[in-house]
C-alpha cells in the first residue's frame, strides 16, 4: 500500500470531479415470496411488484410445464395455464399483457408457438417465423423483439419484432448466442443484450436502436443462462447464469461501463428475471443444482447518486483520511444582488445560489434575467407573456416554463402554454393537457423531465385546490396518477418525472398545510410534515434532502414567514430564517445552495431583494481497518 503520510494534505478528488455511481450501485438483493412451482427455464416478464413465469422445466432435461404463476410484490399465486407446454420459452410483456414464444418440447425440439395473455386467459396466435429456444427477449405485448437463441445444432442470431399481431425478421445481431438476457423492460427500439452462450459463455454486449446492433463494453464476466433486467439501451441489470458453475454475480449497465455491484444470496442459473429499471427487479426460480422456487428482489435507493461529497485528502498531522461535506443545518441565508425591479407571482428556477432565472411577467412585459451570484442580467422575452405563477424547472442554461394566465383576472385565463430556455432564448414546445396556475407548484425536475401537480385549473372548470398531475419527457406532457391531498400555492421540488415531492401549500377552505407527499413515477406517497404548516411557499433540493422556506401562515398570525426548514429524505427540521418574511418567492436550487428572488414582503409590499442559502463546508474523518 503506498505511504498516504507522503501525500500531505493534496487533494485526491475535486468537488467537480468526485466519482459518481449509478443509482444500481446502492442497491441489494432481499428474499421475496416462493413460487409453488419450482423450475428453470421458465418465460417471465413484468416488474418487481407485477410479475409473471409461465412454462419452464422442472429438470434439466424435462420438455417442460404448462404452469403460469404471477407475483404481486410479497407472494406468487397460480393462475390459468399455458396451452401448451414446454421449457426453454421466452417472455415479454405485463401480468394482464403477455406474451410466451418459442421453447422446446421432446417432439418436436424446438417451437415457434405464440401464445398471448389477456389476464384472464391464453390464447395461440401467430408463430414465430423461425422457431427458437431461450432467447433474449422484451417490450410489450404489442411491441415486443426475440433476439437470438437456439435453433438446432446452432446459436441464433436472428432478431424478430412482434406487433401485436405478428412476427418480422428484422437486422441480425453481429453475435449469436442462446441464454442471453436483456434489459426486458425497454422499448422495442431501444434495448440491449448481454451474455449467453456461444459455446462457451460469453460476456459479449449489443445495443439495439431500432435499426441496427452496435457491440458495447463486455459484462466483466462471461456468462449464458443469466437474467436481466432495465427500462432501455443505458440502463440494465445482469445477475445469476452459468459462468461455468452457478453464479450469484449481479452487474449494473450505466449505457458505457458494466460495474459489479451487490451478489444474490443464492447462486443459480437458468432464472426468471425481470424489473422495470435497472434499480428494481426480480430473480426467481432457476436450478442451484435442482430447481428452486426462491425469489430474490433487488431494491435500491431513489437517491443514490454519489459515492463521496467533496474533497479526499490525507491530514498528515492527525494521520487521517478527511472528506469534506455539506452539513445542511450548518447553512445560513445573505444578501445577493437585487433583481432589476420588483417580481412576485411569476415563474423562477435556478441549480443554485449563483444560477437563477426568474420571468418577470407581472408587469406585462415577458422579461427574464439570469443571476451569476452577483447580478442579474437579460435573459430574453418569452414568447408569449403570462401572469400568475408559472411552473418552472431547471437551470439558467436549460430551462422550463409552463402554465400561468394570458391575462387577469388569472383563474379563467389560465394558459397550457409550456417554453423552452437553452440559454439565450425561448421556444414554444408541447402544451400541458391542463391549462394551469401552477401556484408554485415547480421547480420538479429538469428542462428534459419535470413534473406539475395540484394548482389552480381554469378548464374544464375552475379547481382551486387541484389534484391533478402531469409529466413531461421533453417534448410533450402526460397524465399521471393525482395527489393524495389536492393544493395550491405549494412548494415542489425534485430531480426528474420519476422523483419529485411537494411541500405543503394551501387546502380548503384556504389554510396553510404541513403534508408532503414524494413521487416515484407511479404514485404519491405522504412522508413526514413540516414543522410549521405553510402555503405560497419555496422549495428547493431533491426528495431526501430538501429546503422549505418563506410562506404564508394563514389563517395563523403572522402571515409572512422567514421559517427555513430542512429535510434529510425523513423528518424536518428548523435551520436559519430568511432576513424577510416573504411569501411568493421565486427560487430554486439544492438543499445546500439556493436563491430566494422577490415576493411579497410585510405589509404586502413586493420586494426585488435577493437571498442566497449556502452551506459551510465541514471535515470528518474516514475510519480506515
Amino acid at each position: 500500500m503506498a505511504n498516504y503520510k507522503d501525500i500531505k494534505g493534496f487533494h485526491v478528488q475535486s468537488l467537480s470531479t468526485d466519482p459518481t455511481a449509478s443509482q444500481a450501485e446502492g442497491g441489494s438483493w432481499a428474499s421475496g415470496g416462493t413460487m409453488n412451482t419450482a423450475r428453470g427455464y421458465g418465460a417471465g416478464s413484468g416488474t418487481q411488484t407485477a410479475s409473471f413465469v409461465a412454462t419452464g422445466g422442472l429438470g434439466p432435461a424435462t420438455s417442460g410445464t404448462n404452469k403460469h404463476e404471477q407475483y404481486d410484490g410479497s407472494s406468487w399465486t397460480e393462475t390459468t395455464d399455458v396451452n401448451t407446454a414446454r421449457s426453454y420459452a421466452g417472455g415479454f410483456g405485463t401480468t394482464t399483457a403477455g406474451i410466451v414464444c418459442g421453447g422446446y418440447q421432446s417432439s418436436p425440439p424446438t417451437l415457434a408457438i405464440t401464445e398471448s395473455w389477456n389476464g384472464s386467459a391464453w390464447t395461440e396466435v401467430n408463430d414465430m417465423n423461425t422457431a427458437t429456444q431461450t432467447g433474449a427477449l422484451g417490450g410489450t405485448s404489442t411491441a415486443g423483439f426475440s433476439a437470438g437463441g437456439y435453433t438446432p445444432g446452432a446459436e441464433d442470431d436472428k432478431m424478430e419484432l412482434w406487433n401485436g399481431t405478428s412476427w418480422t425478421e428484422t437486422t441480425d445481431m453481429n453475435t449469436g448466442r442462446f441464454y442471453g438476457a436483456s434489459s426486458n423492460n425497454a422499448p422495442q427500439s431501444a434495448t440491449i443484450v448481454f451474455g449467453g452462450s456461444t459455446a462457451p459463455m460469453t460476456a459479449n454486449a449489443e445495443t439495439w436502436n431500432g435499426s441496427s446492433w452496435t457491440e458495447v463494453n463486455n459484462l466483466n464476466d462471461s456468462r449464458g443462462e443469466l437474467g436481466g433486467a432495465g427500462a432501455s439501451q443505458s440502463s440494465a441489470l445482469a445477475f445469476a447464469g452459468e459462468a461455468p458453475g452457478f453464479s450469484a454475480k449481479t452487474e449494473s449497465w450505466d449505457g458505457t461501463s458494466w460495474t459489479e455491484i451487490a451478489d444474490l444470496s443464492t447462486a443459480r442459473d437458468v432464472v426468471n428475471g425481470s424489473g422495470a429499471s435497472s434499480s428494481s427487479a426480480l430473480c426467481s426460480g432457476g436450478f442451484t443444482p435442482s430447481a428452486t422456487g426462491a425469489t430474490e428482489e433487488f431494491t435500491a435507493p431513489s437517491d443514490f447518486s454519489q459515492m463521496n461529497q467533496g474533497q479526499v485528502y490525507f491530514n498528515s498531522t492527525s494521520n487521517a483520511f478527511k472528506v469534506t461535506d455539506q452539513p445542511v443545518p450548518g447553512g445560513a441565508w445573505a444578501s445577493g444582488g437585487d433583481y432589476p425591479s420588483t417580481v412576485v407571482e411569476s415563474g423562477g428556477i435556478g441549480s443554485s445560489s449563483s444560477d437563477g432565472l426568474v420571468v418577470n411577467n407581472a408587469s406585462g412585459a415577458p422579461n427574464a434575467f439570469k443571476y451569476d451570484g452577483t447580478s442579474w442580467t437579460s435573459a430574453g422575452s418569452m414568447t408569449t407573456w403570462r401572469y400568475a405563477r408559472m411552473l418552472g424547472a431547471g437551470s439558467s442554461t436549460a430551462g422550463l416554463m409552463a402554465g400561468g394566465s394570458t391575462s387577469p383576472p388569472a383563474l379563467p385565463n389560465a394558459s397550457v402554454l409550456t417554453e423552452i430556455y437553452n440559454g439565450s432564448s425561448w421556444t414554444e414546445t408541447g402544451d400541458l393537457n391542463t391549462a394551469t396556475i401552477t401556484n408554485s407548484a415547480g421547480r420538479c425536475g429538469t428542462s428534459t423531465s419535470a413534473i406539475r401537480a395540484g394548482g389552480k385549473y381554469g378548464t374544464p372548470a375552475p379547481q382551486d385546490f387541484g389534484d391533478l398531475n402531469e409529466s413531461w419527457n421533453g417534448s410533450s406532457w402526460s397524465e399521471e396518477a393525482e395527489l393524495n391531498t389536492g393544493r395550491r400555492s405549494q412548494g415542489g421540488t425534485g430531480t426528474s418525472n420519476t422523483n419529485s415531492f411537494i411541500v405543503g401549500g394551501g387546502v380548503p377552505p384556504n389554510n396553510a398545510t404541513a403534508l408532503c407527499e414524494k413521487w416515484d413515477g407511479t404514485s404519491w406517497t405522504e412522508t413526514g410534515d413540516t414543522n410549521t404548516a405553510r402555503y405560497q411557499n419555496c422549495t428547493s433540493g431533491s426528495t431526501s434532502l430538501a429546503l422549505n422556506y418563506g410562506g404564508n401562515l394563514y389563517p395563523s398570525p403572522p402571515p409572512y414567514s422567514a421559517l427555513t426548514e430542512a429535510f434529510n429524505g425523513t423528518s424536518w427540521a428548523e435551520v436559519a430564517d430568511l432576513a424577510t418574511g416573504r411569501q411568493y418567492i421565486q427560487g430554486g436550487g439544492s438543499a445546500s445552495s439556493a436563491i430566494a428572488v422577490g415576493g411579497y414582503g410585510p405589509p404586502g409590499a413586493v420586494t426585488a431583494a435577493t437571498e442566497e442559502w449556502t452551506v459551510p463546508e465541514a471535515n470528518s474523518t474516514i475510519t480506515v481497518s
